[in-house]
């Protein structure tokens, strides 16, 4: 944890705050922590900077805090991308949170288990702390937007559109011809699929949506290799 993350529940004073959750433990048995240390700090959708442990117990720690400067810029990036099983979005969720993603959209595909949708890891609560341990490894404080849409023509051809207007379009997709480009660095959509990619019906809408296929050469990567390369490549 190299970002204590806060909330505004957390502020007791405009400068002070105070933990007393799993945060607290953490500070109290893996940073080792003791009164008068300082720890980086940020406050959730704001500023970042500094907090002084004023006192400290084993259940709850009190912060002199200072927060003063900006988080990271985050990437002009939409990422769109059929749901991974569970255990695989947990780690892609923090992934996509330490890279700078700030707009995730999660889609269906007939690919997609249906018992995926199900998954206690796409309630709020749980999306939530795995973007908050993605922005507390990377020290950022912005927060992603994290869409979940269950069909997958509607989405395509009636929101997608809207999405991509004036930014660039492109399909991840293991049998194109033309190669991901290196260092865009501009407002992107990044479509991924999901494992065995999509179908053709599917991949035929997107392109008639003006996305471009594209692939990362001949290997076939898992999604979440794939969407860590992908966002790595795009914007250096």
């Amino acid at each position: 944890m190299n970002l204590i993350l806060l909330e505004d529940r957390d502020f007791i004073r405009p400068d002070r705050v105070r933990l007393q959750d799993d945060r607290c433990r953490h500070i109290t048995r893996v940073i080792r922590a003791k009164p008068g240390d300082t720890l980086f700090c940020g406050k959730k959708n704001a500023k970042m900077g500094t907090g002084q442990i004023v006192s400290m117990d084993r259940n709850t720690i009190d912060m002199q805090v200072c927060l003063d400067r900006d988080p990271p810029p985050p990437l002009p990036l939409t990422l769109v991308l059929a749901l991974p099983r569970p255990k695989m979005l947990k780690r892609i969720l923090q992934s996509l949170a330490s890279l700078g993603v700030k707009e995730i959209f999660l889609i269906n595909s007939r690919r997609v288990e249906k018992s995926f949708w199900a998954s206690g890891v796409l309630s709020e609560s749980d999306i939530q702390r795995h973007l908050f341990l993605g922005l507390s490894q990377s020290r950022d404080t912005l927060v992603p937007q994290v869409h979940l849409k269950r069909f997958f023509a509607p989405f395509a051809k009636e929101e997608l559109p809207k999405l991509c207007r004036n930014k660039q379009r492109i399909l991840a997709h293991p049998k194109a011809q033309t190669t991901c480009p290196v260092g865009i660095n501009s407002n992107t959509v990044l479509v991924i699929g999901p494992e065995g990619g999509f179908i053709d019906l599917e991949v035929q809408t997107l392109v008639d949506q003006g996305f471009e296929p594209m692939t990362l050469g001949d290997r076939i990567l898992r999604v979440e290799t794939a969407v860590t390369a992908l966002v790595s490549r795009l914007f250096t």
